[in-house]
This record gives C-alpha cells, structure tokens and sequence, in this order.
C-alpha cells in the first residue's frame, strides 16, 4: 500500500439519510488521523498526508499493540472531564513537539478508529475495496486484541438509535452522526459519507495569517477541496484571536509569505482547521466560529 494514502471525506447533509443498507456512527470531534503499525515501528498521518507521530507520540507508543501491517483510520481525541475536548486536540497538533508531548503528559489522547484499511493477515491485505460491513467486522476482530486507548466507535444500523445518540451524546462533545452505506467500498478521497453535524458550520483549513502570530488579525483558510483558493477570513474577535495564536499557531512552522486577494500573509505549515459559519460562504465574508 502506498502511503500516505487519500482519506475517505463526509459531505454535510441537513438529516440522516433512511432505508436499507445505512449504517450509523457517532462523529468524533477531534484530529484526523492514519494509524500505520508497521514491523519496527507506528506512523501517523495527518488527513493531509504529514507525518505527525512527534505530536502524538502517546498513541503511537500504544499502537505497537496492532500487529504489523495494520492501517487503521479514525481520530485522535482528548476527553477531559467527560466530554471531548476539541480545542485540546487541536492545540496538542498545532504545538511544536517539545509543547505537545508536555501536552500528552498533563491530557493523554485516546484514538476513536472507525475504518480498516489495510488487515495484517497478507491474505487480505488491502481492505479498501471491501463492503463497509466486513471492513467493520475485521476492525472489531483486530482491535478486540488490543483495547483501550484505541478503540471502535460503536455503529448502528438502527435509525432511531442513530438519532438518539445525535440529541443525548451532544452533552459529552460529540459533534453529530456519519452515515454510510454498508455495501460500500473506502471511498478514498471522496465524499462518499454523509454527516450531519448540531452546529451549521463549514470546516476550513488554516495555511495562514495576517497581523502578530499571538493575536492574528485573519486567517488563511481552504474551504471545501484542499486545493480550492486560499481566502482570508473575517477579522478575529480578540478572545479567538488571542486563543487561537497561543494555543495553536505559536508552534507551526512559517513557509514563508504569499498573497491572496491583493493581500500578504504568513504562510504557515499546520494542520488546524476551524469552523466557518455556514452561508459566510464562497463569495461572502468567512466568520470563523472556533478552533475545532
């Protein structure tokens, strides 16, 4: 398998989809992330293929537990007091390393895996082309070796119960429901599940700012395909501005400076996204709501 590979993306749709053959799972709220166990050692990869295993070092120690040859797709999350915390993920990625394994001491991550991409029994290899349901019953099987802190999201093919955990898990920080369809293969680098999410927002990906690097006045931002036009968001509320700077921006690495609608900012190397306000859309102003 080559590395690293196009994850499979969900398309934002008002409800859940109904009929035979959906299935269901909570969506976590976190940072995306490619789980890779190889002979020797554990890889992780960020959605846009970065090597982030230095900032996450506590779930690739705990990873060495897969069997080699394991490629397992989920989200790394932080849960503080019971419910996930978002905005500590998103830090932990965001830090330099020193930063981030202080981080890892003080809120240890745990990986919420929902997808089997490659099974370490070379018989069956490559599980990309499977139906979603014999993807999930491998992933049972592999993980049930292993335990916390990698574990399975729970998945339904029960409707009602899909809704249920949309109303009653919000309290614990989960961000709303992702549908697939069961006789489906990976959709690899396509939007082939659907989520439908609590807040109507957009997510959108920093690759930048204007102003000090502490309190930025804009964001860079891709929203939608990661190679759309980089844009610049409305400016920052102070409170956001100041958390976003601290927490998340002081330790990416500066590419150097670019332009984008007639403006300069400072290109930057991350992996943090945010959420957009919905409607604030492709031709209108981007609101940025919070850091996710």
């Amino acid at each position: 398998m080559e590395l690293p590979i196009s994850v499979a993306l969900a398309r934002a749709v008002p409800v859940l989809p109904d009929g035979l053959g959906w299935w269901y799972e909570p969506k976590f709220d976190g940072h995306r992330m490619i789980m890779v166990r190889t002979e020797d050692t554990v890889t992780l990869y960020a959605r846009s293929g970065r090597v982030v295993t230095p900032y996450w070092m506590d779930l690739a120690l705990v990873g060495m537990a897969l069997r080699p040859g394991t490629v397992l797709d989920g989200e790394a999350v932080i849960w503080r007091d019971g419910r996930l915390d978002f905005g500590a993920a998103q830090s932990r990625a965001a830090s330099s390393v020193p930063r981030a394994r202080a981080l890892a001491a003080r809120y240890p991550a745990s990986y919420a895996c929902w997808d089997l991409v490659q099974h370490p029994d070379p018989a069956i290899g490559d599980t990309r082309p499977l139906p979603y349901t014999t993807r999930r019953a491998l992933l049972l099987e592999l993980l049930a070796e292993v335990g916390p802190p990698i574990q399975p999201v729970p998945a339904t093919d029960d409707r009602d119960v899909a809704e249920y955990w949309y109303e009653a898990l919000q309290e614990q920080g989960l961000e709303g429901v992702v549908a697939k369809q069961g006789a489906a293969a990976y959709p690899s680098g396509g939007r082939g599940w659907l989520k439908v999410r609590h807040a109507d927002t957009v997510d959108g990906l920093v690759v930048g700012f204007t102003g000090p690097r502490h309190r930025p006045h804009h964001l860079a931002l891709v929203v939608g395909d990661e190679d759309s036009q980089v844009r610049l968001s409305a400016r920052l509320e102070p409170v956001l501005a100041a958390h976003i700077g601290t927490a998340a921006l002081s330790g990416a690495e500066v590419m150097g400076e670019r332009r984008t609608e007639h403006e300069t900012y400072t290109r930057i190397q991350t992996d943090l996204t945010v959420e957009i306000l919905e409607g604030s859309g492709r031709h209108g102003t981007l609101t940025v709501m919070r850091m996710r």
